[in-house]
């Protein structure tokens, strides 16, 4: 119990969490890429169900990392381009000990403060995260039930997912000699 208590209180803590960044950041550059954590910041949650049966959240969450919206006018309005960071769902125990699906949709910042002015934005933004889920994750979620929580900015413990980009020049070439710890990229 000891050693899972020491364990425990060591993800938790910030310095650990940076240090174990700092190096898995390291050890991707070796192989060739440029690697950055997309820490969630809070943004609403819409609440909807899985396959009809499943409890299932959706944090709609903002990271300066992600891509800007951009709307484009065409004859009638704009068309939006809606950049996101999608994080394979996970599931955690709610109350009661009932298991829930969590997913994180992460957008720019400037998305969720023109969803905060604008309720044809925020239903936008929703829609295109619901979407976003339903596309990548291939399940199938109850749109028209979806709403979201007020007073709820997030559900579960964040996560930080990675972006992965290749380094111009591509990857060094492996050491010489051969004892790399990583498997081949």
């Amino acid at each position: 119990r000891a050693l899972f208590a020491e364990y425990a209180a060591e993800l938790a803590d910030p310095e650990q969490r940076r240090l174990y960044e700092e190096e898995v950041a390291a050890l991707e550059r070796e192989r060739g890429m440029e690697v950055r954590f997309v820490h969630p910041a809070a943004g609403y949650v819409l609440r909807t169900s899985q396959a009809g049966s499943r409890r299932c959240y959706l944090n709609v969450c903002s990271n300066p990392h992600v891509g800007t919206p951009q709307a484009r006018p065409e004859p009638g309005g704009h068309r939006w381009a809606l950049p996101y960071s999608l994080a394979p769902g996970r599931e955690e125990l709610g109350r009661g000990g009932q298991r829930r699906l969590i997913y994180d949709v992460v957008f720019h910042p400037a998305a969720l403060r023109l969803a905060a002015r604008s309720a044809r934005f925020r239903r936008l933004l929703s829609d295109t995260a619901l979407e976003a889920v339903e596309r990548h994750c291939s399940v199938q979620l109850d749109r028209a039930n979806a709403t979201i929580l007020r007073g709820t900015k997030y559900k579960g413990v964040p996560q930080a997912p990675v972006i992965r980009t290749p380094l111009p020049g591509g990857a060094p070439p492996p050491p010489a000699d051969g004892d790399s710890p990583l498997p081949p990229f």
